[in-house]
Order: C-alpha cells, then sequence, then structure tokens
C-alpha cells in the first residue's frame, strides 16, 4: 500500500456515535485492512487513502446486525435465498445477520447439515453471518458438534413451528437441552407459546367452521405468550442457560423478562416492527401478509413496546423475516396459510421513521436496537459499533428523505411486505462491508462478500 495511509477515508459524515463516546457529530472513518482505523471529529483526518468517499449531509451509522432472519437455502430458495436476501439487507443498510436453523433443508440440526448451509450461504452472501442451529427433541447428542463449528447458539419452538420436520420441545427436551448448552457456554434462543393453548383453540376454533383472520388471531392469546416465558424464564433459572426470547409481542412478556435480568438470569428479549407498527384489529385489514405467531397486540402494548425501547429495557428491533411463496398464502382457511413478515429490507428505515420524530426515539437509540445491542449480546465480535478496530461496516444514510414503501422496491424474491404503504424514512446510499462497497445508490457487489462469523464472548447489555 505503498503511498497511502489507509484503504479507504469516508470524509464529513455525521459519526452515529452514542452519547458514552460522544455523541453524533461530524467526523471522517479511515479504514485499514477491512477495520476502522481511526475516527477524526471536526477537523479534517489527516493522512491519504486509495479511495475517499464524501459523506457531506448524509449519517455514518455501523452496519445493521439483523439476529433474526429465514433465508430458506440451501432447499426451499424458492422461498427466499442467500443472493436475494442479502441484497435486500444491503439495501436497508445491514451487513450482518443470523439466520435461523429451521425452513431451509436440510434443517440445522448436526454437523453436516452446518457444512451443507455454510457452503451455500457462502457462494452467494453480500452480507456477513452466522446460523443458529437448532434444538429439537432428540438431537442432544448434536449440540456439541453443532457449537464446534461455530453456531451462535440454539433456537427451541415451544410450541408447533410450522415445520413438521422442525418439532416443538416438550419440557423434559427443553430442561435437558438448556442443561446442555450451558454446559457449553452458548445461548438458546426460544418461540415461547405455550403450545396446548394455541393447538388447543386452534382445533376448537376449526372444528366450529371459525377458520377466518380473526379467529385464528384470537387462537393466539397473550396469555400463551406469557405462560411460556414465565416457564422459559423458570428453566433459565435453574439451568443457569443463557437465553433470548425471540419477537415477543407484549409489554408484560417484556416486563417479566425485565425481572429475572434484575434477579439476576442471564436473559434478553427482541421485538419487531410488526408490533410496534400494527394491532390486532390490523390484521383483518392487511391480510396474509401481517399472519404471524404469535400476532400483533393491542394498542397498549404497542406503544408500552416503544416506551420500553426508550427506555433500553427492551434492546433488540429484528425482522423475523420469514416469507413464502404466494401459492402458500392463498385459501379460504387462515389457520392454513403460511404466515411470516417479509421485512428485512426495511427494519432500520420503518423505525426511523415512525421512531425518531413521531414518538422521539432518539438515533443512538435506534442504531443500538438495529445493530449494538445484538451484535454485543450474541458474540459478534468487530460489529454494531463505530469504534477504532471495529470491522468498518458503515451505513451512509441520508435521513432527511422520507416516503411511501412501495412493492416496486422490495427485493425479496416474492415482493410481499405487511409493510408496503407504511411511511419509511432513511435514503440509504450505501452499504460498505468490512470496507468494500456492498451496495450504492441501487447497484450491488458484483461478486458474494460475506464471510462466516463465530461467535466470541458475549458482552453485557
Amino acid at each position: 500500500m505503498t503511498g497511502f495511509d489507509y484503504d479507504l477515508i469516508v470524509r464529513g459524515g455525521t459519526l452515529a456515535r452514542p452519547a458514552t463516546a460522544g455523541g453524533p457529530g461530524l467526523g471522517d472513518v479511515a479504514v485499514l485492512g477491512g477495520r476502522i482505523a481511526a475516527l477524526g471529529g471536526g477537523a479534517s483526518l489527516p493522512g491519504s487513502a486509495r479511495q475517499e468517499l464524501d459523506a457531506t449531509g448524509l449519517h455514518v451509522l455501523p452496519g445493521g446486525v439483523d439476529p433474526h432472519v429465514h433465508f430458506d437455502e440451501p432447499g426451499r430458495t424458492e422461498w427466499e435465498g442467500v443472493a436475494s436476501g442479502t441484497r435486500a439487507l444491503a439495501a436497508g443498510g445491514f451487513t450482518t445477520y443470523i439466520d435461523m436453523p429451521l425452513n431451509n433443508i436440510p434443517l440445522l440440526l448436526d454437523g453436516d447439515s452446518f457444512d451443507a448451509k455454510h457452503a451455500a450461504t457462502e457462494a452467494s452472501a453480500l452480507c456477513d453471518f452466522a446460523f443458529w442451529g437448532g434444538l429439537v427433541p432428540g438431537n442432544l447428542d448434536r449440540l456439541a458438534e453443532l457449537h464446534a463449528r461455530g453456531v451462535a447458539g440454539f433456537k427451541a419452538f415451544m410450541c408447533y413451528s410450522g415445520i413438521e420436520e422442525f418439532p416443538g420441545v416438550d419440557d423434559l427436551a427443553l430442561w435437558e437441552g438448556m442443561q446442555r448448552i450451558a454446559e457449553l457456554g452458548s445461548i438458546l434462543l426460544v418461540h415461547a407459546e405455550n403450545a396446548d393453548i394455541v393447538a388447543g383453540l386452534g382445533q376448537r376454533a376449526r372444528a366450529a367452521g371459525k377458520k377466518g383472520v380473526m379467529d385464528a388471531v384470537a387462537a393466539r392469546p397473550a396469555i400463551a405468550e406469557l405462560e411460556a416465558i414465565h416457564r422459559l424464564l423458570f428453566f433459565a433459572e435453574e439451568t443457569g442457560c443463557a437465553t433470548h426470547v425471540v419477537h415477543v409481542s407484549t409489554a408484560r412478556g417484556v416486563q417479566l423478562v425485565a425481572e429475572a435480568r434484575a434477579r439476576g438470569v442471564d436473559v434478553t428479549c427482541e421485538t419487531c416492527p410488526h408490533f410496534l407498527l400494527y394491532t390486532a384489529e390490523d390484521v383483518a385489514a392487511v391480510g396474509v401478509s401481517l399472519k404471524s405467531a404469535p400476532p400483533p397486540r393491542t394498542a397498549a402494548d404497542r406503544d408500552e413496546l416503544w416506551a420500553r425501547l426508550a427506555d433500553g429495557t427492551l434492546p433488540m428491533v429484528t425482522s423475523d423475516h420469514s416469507p413464502g411463496p404466494p401459492e402458500l398464502k392463498v385459501g379460504d382457511d387462515f389457520f392454513a396459510l403460511w404466515g411470516g413478515i417479509s421485512g428485512c429490507q426495511h427494519t432500520l428505515q420503518l423505525l426511523l421513521a415512525a421512531g425518531l420524530e413521531r414518538r422521539g426515539l432518539p438515533l443512538d437509540t435506534i442504531v443500538a436496537v438495529t445493530s449494538t445491542n445484538a451484535a454485543r449480546r450474541f458474540g459478534l465480535a468487530g460489529k454494531g459499533e463505530l469504534a477504532v478496530g471495529a470491522d468498518a461496516d458503515l451505513t451512509l444514510i441520508d435521513l432527511s428523505e422520507e416516503w411511501t414503501l412501495r412493492e416496486e422496491e422490495l427485493l425479496y424474491r416474492h415482493r410481499c411486505s405487511a409493510y408496503i404503504g407504511l411511511p419509511i424514512r432513511g435514503r440509504v446510499r450505501r452499504t460498505l462491508l468490512r470496507g468494500v462497497t456492498s451496495f450504492a445508490d441501487g447497484t450491488f457487489a458484483e461478486r458474494p462478500l460475506g464471510r462466516l462469523i463465530t461467535p466470541t464472548e458475549r458482552s453485557p447489555l
């Protein structure tokens, strides 16, 4: 690199740094060897670079980290593939994701399936990636081989997963799995809904000929989530297993997690944009693109979730991007239609539109819940922060632009999303992964850039 101090300098942007690091302010970012080598505020950062980018008028954010996506490859690329999914992430300012162990074929339940998924993902990913392994009844003796290969942790369902080959855990499988995961020093993610309640209510409704939208919503009441979270927290406290509750829809669920943390239980939780933007009544109007398990809740829950983001009790917003082809979303029986929200492309922009001005959520909080906190909780070293030594994962975004999301903007394999027609804010001008442009003003890198990220020691939030 004769004659140059750096590979790249991003000049003149507003660096979105937290208050603990001095807060946002104009500055430069210098990149060397894929990492942030220097940060300069005020006066221009000295030194020369092979490439310089002018970020005047733009904010510079750490690349987004989405720890909850379903990209369905290998085996179900007709639902969503790594190429289309990571293009959507990159266009939305995201640079790292963790893929779930189900929907793909084979399911990620052992070492061989890890190897297959790793090869398929590395061949086309525009983002860095990690994987969750699955915990299901009968694969307790395979957890160690998954852990040795570098899974970020494990995922289990306390109810029917929607995939026959990925059964939910009963209490024995959950308890034994949590003991083993604790021994490995890993973490368990859990879909927490009471299996008996949601299955029983669903069967009762369908037997009575009640198969409509609101019948399906009513069959997954808040009590199903709350009971499961309560039971899970007891198991976490007894086993010492680090635990994370995915897609919490209720304010009371967040409170239960916060109370457990106060007792010293190693547990966190996340919510999703659809719980922050919609209520149960909206499902009937929006239709199957808003079908999720659990469903959106009350206006009071929605507003309280925003409040918990603001006070730090709720540390993450993830997309839970779980697409399906259109033919699985057509029919008269709403129970039988494939659910799941397609949304990973616009998580950041939805929060900027709904939170930054309308609800007064500070920018550094939005950055934390869409990037920094997930990286720290799940041990993704070098991700999620603007700091010297961190990976040069950068999002250059124009926060002055706000518009209504249109179908033609979607980059998923299937242009379906519950968020079409909602306001989004922040035009992503460029996304850089370890200093290399993955997306810039509508164009993408011509070759795969993503690498497997294996977890290091998790940091406290």
